[in-house]
């Protein structure tokens, strides 16, 4: 018998007593443990709230002036590239053209010759021909990690019959009479909208390979870009508002005022056509738009042509788009109203403590979450029958919680507020119960905005809105690129190698579902 076992007292009631005694022991251990645990996670929701929230001026406030100069400078020289006029293509102004510096020589050279082919020749028709030589034209172009020289060798040949001289064509390339290859020019546009890297920090980057690339030549190539790939980007923005099903949302985007020598709040608008939850098959697709205000004159020139539902959040610039325009008329655009952002208004009451009842609001919510994961990618009537079923009792019984819980709470709390916040958009909130092509909630939108939140301290619009006119189309290319599983750099690269020479009648064959790109990176 153990020394223990040996100490327990024979008497029943002091056994129970011990026990007793123990099991208390035990509960506050575990509620101290309770207790940890929830400030762990209160601890944790704050820092996510105030991650999110996050936003202001660096305490390194001289050097966030400079970078702010620096980007003004890359806008306003993006801008005369963008509006510089074609350069003159006389044999003149060939031979007058003033000399510029030579590629560097330490780079590896790719030869691509470009062969003639058979031919007649231009005056006289002959078709017997002498080699007379080549011509060699260089570009600098980039491959991911690396800078090469691609060497475009044009074959030239003279008419045995009457001495004429052809040369062998080749590709017009991303920018007239410049140095950037495609795959650079995709590498610098990436670079600044899509990692968040300014052209002088670029610049400062290419320097140490030994390449020497000014802020204002890249600056330049942005701007020429930008006029390039315009074309393309509306052709984009005409398949996203083509949809009867859109995702929107908007950023606030800091730009700089010279006037004032201060920052201005501009907007970021992003509007998502997705079909993809539902089975459809339909590219998905994203267009940013800039502007300098939140006004609601905006969304309503953005969506003048759409017709059908939009997922949003309550901003109230908003309201007018759900209004029939006549007496009698159904609305053009019907509101699909936001979940998550119902159900962050009662998330945020819990980062100030305990919270019983947006605790069980935020429980019920995730119920309905937990069914729209079992059908996610189903058809649409699959989908409205397991709502139908599972989600719209839950639903309804929610509304009566909330009212019941809303007549106990003083008018001006919190909670009462968030739930206020709920019941005022309650059709709106449901819509997705009876048709399985609408989302719960507006996350697609909220996801296309959230890289631009990430890297908004270092991709300032610091110069003017033409350049955030500028960076929303090339935005969309880019993420479009990303919806559709594509590199955006293997992307860019692929469309700068073409767009010059592509007819702009078939201009949406370069969209990334399109032959065009498909053909070319197959």
């Amino acid at each position: 018998m153990s020394q223990a076992v040996a100490d327990l007292p024979e008497n029943l009631e002091s056994l129970r007593a011990i026990i007793a005694a123990q099991a208390a022991e035990l509960a506050e251990a575990n509620r101290r443990l309770h207790t940890r645990d929830t400030l762990i996670e209160k601890l944790k929701a704050q820092l996510a709230l105030l991650r999110r929230a996050r936003f202001g001026a660096s305490s390194e406030k001289v050097a966030r002036e400079i970078e702010q100069l620096e980007l003004a400078l890359e806008d306003i020289e993006a801008s005369a590239g963008e509006t510089a006029p074609p350069p003159v293509r006389k044999a003149e102004a060939e031979k007058n053209k003033p000399a510029r510096q030579p590629l560097p020589d330490h780079l590896p050279r790719i030869e691509e010759v470009h062969e003639i082919g058979d031919c007649a020749c231009p005056t006289c028709g002959g078709r017997d021909f002498l080699k007379a030589g080549s011509v060699v034209s260089e570009v600098l172009d980039y491959v991911p990690a690396s800078f090469r020289v691609v060497r475009h060798v044009r074959r030239k040949m003279v008419c045995k019959g009457c001495d004429t001289e052809i040369k062998a064509a080749m590709p017009s390339p991303p920018i007239e009479r410049g140095k950037p290859g495609p795959g650079l020019l995709a590498h610098v546009l990436v670079s600044k909208y899509c990692d968040h890297l300014p052209l002088y920090r670029q610049s400062e980057i290419y320097a140490r390979e030994g390449v020497e690339l000014s802020r204002s030549t890249m600056a330049d190539w942005v701007g020429q870009a930008n006029a390039l790939l315009a074309p393309l980007v509306e052709t984009l923005r005409a398949h996203v508002f083509a949809g009867n099903r859109l995702h929107g949302d908007d950023t606030p985007v800091p730009v700089l005022d010279p006037g004032r020598g201060k920052t201005k709040e501009g907007r970021l608008w992003t509007y998502v056509r997705d079909g993809r939850p539902w089975a459809d098959e339909t590219a998905p697709a994203v267009a940013y738009f800039y502007s300098p205000d939140r006004k609601g004159e905006r969304p309503r020139k953005h969506l003048e042509s759409f017709r059908g539902v939009l997922h949003a959040d309550g901003y109230a610039g908003f309201r007018h788009l759900y209004e029939p325009k006549k007496p009698g008329e159904a609305p053009a655009i019907l509101e699909a109203a936001c979940m998550a952002h119902a159900r962050r208004q009662f998330f945020d009451l819990t980062v100030a403590g305990p919270a019983p009842i947006a605790d069980e609001a935020i429980k019920r919510i995730g119920e309905f979450y937990d069914i729209e994961a079992t059908i996610r990618g189903a058809p649409p009537e699959r989908r409205r029958q397991v709502r139908q079923e599972l989600t719209a009792p839950r639903f309804a019984a929610f509304r009566g919680w909330l009212e019941t819980m809303l007549a106990q709470l003083p008018r001006k709390s919190g909670t009462a507020e968030a739930i206020r916040y709920a019941l005022a958009r309650w059709t709106a909130l449901g819509r997705f119960i009876d048709d399985g092509t609408i989302e719960i909630d507006n996350n697609a939108a909220e996801r296309s905005i959230r890289p631009i939140t990430l890297g908004r301290k270092n991709w300032l619009f610091a110069g003017s809105d033409r350049g955030g006119e500028r960076a929303a189309g090339i935005l969309s290319l880019i993420g479009t690129a990303k919806h559709n599983g594509i590199d955006p750099e293997a992307y860019l690269r692929s469309v700068l190698a073409q767009i010059a020479d592509y007819p702009a009648k078939k201009v949406a064959d370069l969209l990334p579902w399109g032959d065009a790109f498909t053909a070319k990176t197959a």
